[in-house]
């Protein structure tokens, strides 16, 4: 383990803010699955290669209540987190240096355990340790977050990583390499003929190179320790030590085999009551290549069928935006990628337009449920179907947690000091939803970091007008508005 040590010392690999890992994403899907988590509010969180903590951190901040702990065999990245947690004066996490082979004596017990891009890049001795950890460490109902590469869609990946290895091979410069595998990717793309199959396989890893951090792809792709796996392997896996496979991350989208009507018979007949089976089986129909599995303890009995009654227990938001529809009636319902819903269903119609309202907060099912039923729709005779069909079609969200956001823009307004602190060091900054929102333009982070609650409209405008002395007063002021709704929106200004 000492050359990966070395290598992301010597090659930082970035650090980000993950959705899906976070506690709230991790309970609503274990209430979905007939389980009761603990209470996101008050839980106790490992990740295991943390890196710098860049996503432990703002979820410290959100949960107070909550413990974090972290460990990563690289130091420098440790020490950075450290660091930053010590500005932040925050209490109520630790991030130390680790080996996943020395790291379980005196853990202590944790509600919920991540692990997130480790898996497959590690040998045979370390993903032992990592399921003896969770087994061990887990609490009663705890729930442990696994990704990896999965085959078979990552085979095109691995094909690429050693075509690129090779490549450059004797590039002794850590940072060029990936301008040269890069440049290398294109020059096969180019090379094939436009009717060929492989083209599109490989102007789609392009795209994904292009888009990504080179940092993330030299420790990534270029890592000779990758080996993806079957998802039956990984769940065979899991078992040996006591866990068994829980769900994903997230629902699967709509578009996703598992729900087409003509597979459904197939489905059953190849896999009955056999959710291993099944899941392997929609992979090899996906082509998957990438997995965020669930694990619990073997003991616990999961409820795949979703109980009705567990929808009482979970939080909704919707962050679409409504519009008229194009049938009398009707209302069309927008996310910010361009998906969309339309219906005209008054109950589904109403619900809807009461989510987007409350948003960036959440709303209790006591707080929406009258609302469904004074439509007719009752949770135990088809209220549970139409969330979780608006939860997959990505119109609404679940949650287990109500985050601190702000009840409005205040004469004040306050900015979570860690996305202060992340737009002081980067164009990035992590919400109290735990995305991350985009800060490309050197005046939108700069009013960010001034927005620490001491600050009324006129005194921001004189801070930004002595950083950017060349924009007009009233094209600063003109636009604050605008911008203060949006960091609201975004679920960055704090309560």
């Amino acid at each position: 383990m000492e050359a990966s040590k070395a290598a992301y010392d010597l090659v930082a690999y970035p650090g980000y803010a993950f959705p899906q890992t976070h506690p709230d994403q991790l309970a609503a899907m274990t209430l979905l699955h007939g389980l009761t988590p603990a209470p996101v509010e008050k839980c106790r969180v490992l990740e295991i290669a943390c890196n710098q903590g860049a996503n432990l951190i703002p979820m410290a901040y959100a949960l107070p209540q909550s413990e974090f702990t972290g460990f990563d065999l690289a130091g420098l990245p440790v020490a950075r987190g450290q660091e930053r947690i010590r500005q932040l004066g925050l209490r109520n996490v630790r991030l130390y240096q680790a080996d996943v082979l020395e790291a379980g004596s005196g853990l202590g017990e944790f509600d919920y355990i991540i692990a997130h891009g480790l898996y497959a890049w590690v040998p045979d001795a370390v993903r032992d340790a990592l399921f003896t950890l969770c087994r061990e460490h887990l609490a009663p109902n705890g729930v442990a977050f696994v990704s990896y590469n999965a085959l078979p869609g990552a085979h095109i990946k691995t094909m690429m990583g050693q075509m690129m290895r090779y490549q450059v091979r004797n590039v002794a410069d850590l940072e060029q390499r990936i301008p040269e595998a890069v440049a290398f990717v294109k020059l096969l793309v180019a090379g094939r003929p436009e009717d060929d199959p492989y083209r599109p396989m490989l102007q789609d890893q392009l795209k994904r190179l292009e888009r990504r951090d080179a940092h993330a792809v030299f420790h990534d792709e270029f890592d000779p320790q990758h080996r993806p796996l079957h998802f039956f392997e990984f769940a065979e896996h899991a078992a040996r030590h006591g866990l068994q496979y829980l769900s994903e991350a997230s629902l699967p989208p709509p578009t996703d085999p598992c729900y087409r009507q003509d597979l459904q018979e197939r489905l059953q007949n190849e896999a009955p009551d056999d959710p291993i089976a099944r899941e392997q089986l929609l992979d090899f129909l996906r082509l998957r290549m990438f997995r965020e599995t669930l694990l619990c303890r073997r003991e616990l009995e999961v409820n795949r069928d979703m109980p009705v009654g567990q929808f009482r227990r979970l939080r909704f938001s919707s962050q679409t935006v409504s519009s008229p529809g194009e049938s009398a009636g009707g209302r069309k319902f927008t996310l910010a990628g361009g998906i969309s819903m339309e219906t005209s269903h008054p109950g589904v119609i109403e619900v809807m337009e009461q989510l987007i309202a409350a948003w960036p907060h959440t709303l209790s099912f006591d707080q929406i449920g009258p609302t469904l039923a004074g439509h007719g729709i009752l949770l135990e005779s088809g209220g549970a179907p139409t969330l979780l069909r608006l939860a997959i079609s990505r119109m609404i969200e679940l949650h287990a947690w109500s985050p601190p956001v702000s009840a409005g823009i205040s004469e004040r307004p306050r900015a979570t000091a860690t996305s202060r602190d992340e737009a002081a060091r980067q164009s990035l900054a992590t919400t109290l939803l735990h995305a991350t929102l985009q800060l490309e333009d050197p005046v939108a982070r700069r009013f960010l970091q001034l927005l620490d609650g001491t600050r009324d409209r006129a005194a921001l405008v004189r801070e930004m007008r002595a950083s950017f002395p060349d924009l007009p007063a009233e094209q600063l002021a003109g636009g604050m508005e605008e911008q203060l709704q949006l960091l609201y929106r975004a679920a960055i200004l704090e309560a």
